[in-house]
């Protein structure tokens, strides 16, 4: 049994990916270890958000070929989409996939290990023979031409061309046109363009390639053009992790293009993922104990503006197939999939990834205020509170907008809990602009703010801006948001103090040698119940306990209590 050891970097949908993977893997007899552990096989789900992405990702896959150097080293995802050449060049990587090839990681591992097993015993043979020997006055080396040995009977000398020895594992890129290799052997030859490989009903252009590293050993790349009119990538997760709370990835893919972002060309064009699927996925996440999903994707928003008008009335999830791709106007089909899935017997709570605010209408306000499993949490995307460095960011929207959003929400949901993403140190970001950022997060007050300082990704437009901010100055800007961030939480989280509350549990944990029952109200305040005996090591309950918030178990972590009556408000 194969041993395979994951490391995940990046987003939910990292994660969501992530565990598929193993999923697939598991169901092949492959087992499962922490990456710190010797392993048969590395696989890094990487990200290239940002250049510092792009150096963890290969810092993991140096890290896991440094484990393990007889180990198969395998790059998947984003970093691979987008640095082809750089994961071509390095030789820690054995086999790499990109994008919307996930869901083959099975065949696609299986023939690799397959071509290197082949590969290592054909080394192993032309070590050999280079070896004079003594006996029969055999092993001369012949001169004027190359010498091919039949090993197995089944070498030839090919003339007027370069040898190939795909047999053997020495497959070579050949020029003019490049080789393609389909996984599961189906693919065919076209010419002047390579392959096309058929993958559920969809024409998709291959893009799997060998390459000879300087040592000798063979790389193979499996990726195809993310930006074609290639289809989701449907995986289906039986269980997950966490048991009681599951992300639910639901499309894949962004047509925003901010100046700052390479995700467009990484996850490639807007592409939804059919409601039955989904539908489907969660039922069968039910009756596994979960009791919360997460929508997620990369721009869950625009989730159905690729699909038919006319097919969606009637219930179908139909991709259109010819045309211009719609932009994402500030509507979509994500409220009508929320209320499809709202319908589910046994799961009790819906939760939204992030959300663009365009979305928060009032119609659609009040549609999501009707449904009670939706958590009263929204994360709206921010990144600035200044309009000029939004446009220079080419975020779709203004602050009062945003503004205007934010009150419509307050309007239909009682003291929902906002969050929101602020980059500071954008590139020409002065002082003045850098106030009227720090102004607006102070009127909104947000329960929780993710600040980040701008990271330059080369291949965007912000990266070649002139006044690039320097370092000290986003530090410093940094820390002012961080400061005003963690007051904000504070004070949101104060008002739970004195309240009943409706906690999930997710995990126990030992905290200053007691043992608690860890979980999150609706909107997403962490509380611990401690767990009456219990060991650390035991699942947590599957079912939401009615909880009295009785005060802080740390900076970030309410403590609670079961309560005697029910006489105390219930949450806001």
């Amino acid at each position: 049994m194969k041993r395979v050891a994951f490391h995940n970097l990046g987003c939910k949908v990292n994660s969501y990916e992530m565990e598929a993977m193993q999923q697939n893997l598991k169901e092949e007899g492959y087992y499962i270890v922490p990456f710190d552990e010797i392993a048969d096989i590395y696989i890094v789900n990487t990200c290239t958000v940002t250049n510092i992405a792009d150096r963890k990702s290969r810092q993991m896959l140096h890290r896991a070929k440094q484990l393990n150097p007889a180990a198969v080293v395998v790059a998947v995802g984003c970093y691979v989409q987008t640095g082809r050449k750089t994961v071509e060049q390095d030789d820690s990587i054995d086999l790499a996939i990109g994008n919307n090839r996930k869901k083959d990681i099975v065949p696609i591992l299986e023939e690799y290990l397959q071509r290197r097993q082949v590969w290592e015993q054909s080394a192993a043979r032309q070590e050999e023979i280079k070896r004079p020997t003594e006996a029969g006055g055999q092993g001369e080396v012949q001169e004027g031409a190359e010498r091919q040995a039949e090993i197995e009977g089944r070498a030839e000398v090919q003339e007027g061309a370069e040898r190939q020895a795909e047999i053997e594992g020495r497959a070579e890129v050949q020029e003019g046109a490049e080789r393609q290799a389909e996984i599961e052997g189906r693919a065919e030859a076209q010419e002047e363009t390579g392959r096309q490989t058929e993958t559920n009903g969809q024409t998709k252009k291959g893009a799997e390639t060998e390459r000879q590293t300087e040592q000798g050993k063979t790389k193979q790349i499996a990726m195809i053009d993310i930006n074609g009119n290639c289809g989701y990538e449907e995986m289906q997760l039986k269980h997950t992790g966490e048991h009681t709370r599951a992300c639910i990835k639901i499309q894949d893919g962004c047509n925003q293009f901010c100046s700052y972002c390479v995700i467009p060309y990484a996850r490639g064009r807007v592409r939804s993922r059919r409601a039955e699927d989904i539908i489907k996925e969660i039922e069968g996440l039910v009756k596994e104990g979960c009791r919360e999903v997460v929508l997620t994707g990369i721009h869950i928003s625009s989730y159905g503006i690729d699909f038919e008008e006319e097919a969606w009335k009637t219930g179908v999830s139909r991709r259109l197939l010819h045309g211009e791709q719609p932009q994402y106007t500030g509507s979509s089909k994500l409220v009508d999939l929320i209320e499809r899935i709202h319908g589910l017997e046994g799961l009790e709570r819906i939760r939204l990834g992030s959300l663009e605010p365009r979305i928060i209408q009032e119609d659609t306000a009040e549609r999501l205020a009707a449904m009670p499993k939706l958590c009263p949490h929204f994360h709206l995307s921010l990144q600035s509170g200044c309009d000029t460095t939004l446009k220079r960011m080419n975020r779709h929207y203004t602050t009062g907008e945003y503004y205007t959003s934010v009150n419509i929400l307050r309007k239909f949901f009682s003291h929902p809990a906002i969050t929101t993403d602020v980059i500071v140190g954008f590139p020409g970001e002065t002082e003045e602009e850098f106030a009227l950022t720090k102004e607006f997060l102070e009127k909104i007050r947000f329960y929780d703010m993710h600040i980040f300082k701008y990271s330059k990704r080369e291949g965007t437009r912000a990266a070649s801006m002139s006044c690039q901010v320097p370092e000290p100055v986003k530090a410093q800007r940094s820390g002012v948001l961080l400061e005003l961030a963690a007051s904000q939480s504070a004070e949101f989280r104060k008002r739970y103090i004195g309240r009943e509350a409706e906690v999930l549990p997710e995990e126990m944990r030992e905290i200053g040698g007691r043992v608690y029952k860890i979980g999150h109200t609706r909107d997403y305040v962490k509380v611990a119940v401690e767990s009456g005996g219990r060991e650390a090591a035991e699942p947590a309950a599957d079912d939401i306990e009615r909880v009295l918030v009785t005060g802080y178990l740390t900076d970030e972590i309410l403590l609670a209590e079961k309560p005697r009556i029910h006489n105390v408000a219930l949450e806001f």
